[in-house]
């Protein structure tokens, strides 16, 4: 099978970096990630919130050089994680991150911009679609 997802978004929070027993480091983030699309003649717009884990060094440089607002794309995994609260049973799907590329913002150059590996400045892109949601 094959299970891998890349998004482009901003962080809600600042990233919250923890080690493990064993002393890996692991860096939790939630991205916003905005879907644009066309429902009759009108323009619509989606937010999905989707929760990141990030583990080892790329866990480090993220809680060190990101904070709420970061622009990054991100590729990874995507993985239901399953628990039991009060007697009812609980999901959710989150990403395990494998690469992070922080992005510029608007206006700022690259070494204004720790971590960034592009060059010049970037904009976000709007994903836009005609589809109409269900």
């Amino acid at each position: 099978m094959f299970n891998k997802i890349i998004l482009i978004g901003n962080l809600t929070k600042d990233p919250e970096l923890r080690y493990t027993p064993q002393g890996t480091p692991v860096t939790s983030f939630r991205l916003a990630v905005n879907t644009r699309y066309k429902q009759s003649d009108e323009m619509k717009q989606d937010t999905l919130f989707i929760d990141n884990i990030v583990f080892g060094k790329q866990a480090e440089n993220v809680s060190k050089y990101l904070n709420k607002g970061s622009a990054v794309l991100i590729e990874g995994r995507l993985q239901e994680r399953r628990w039991e609260s009060n007697g009812q049973q609980k999901s959710k799907f989150e990403v395990i991150v494998q690469n992070v590329r922080f992005l510029s913002k608007r206006g700022t150059s690259p070494d204004q911009t720790l971590g960034s590996d592009l060059e010049g400045d970037f904009t976000m892109p709007d994903e836009t679609t005609d589809l109409e949601p269900f």
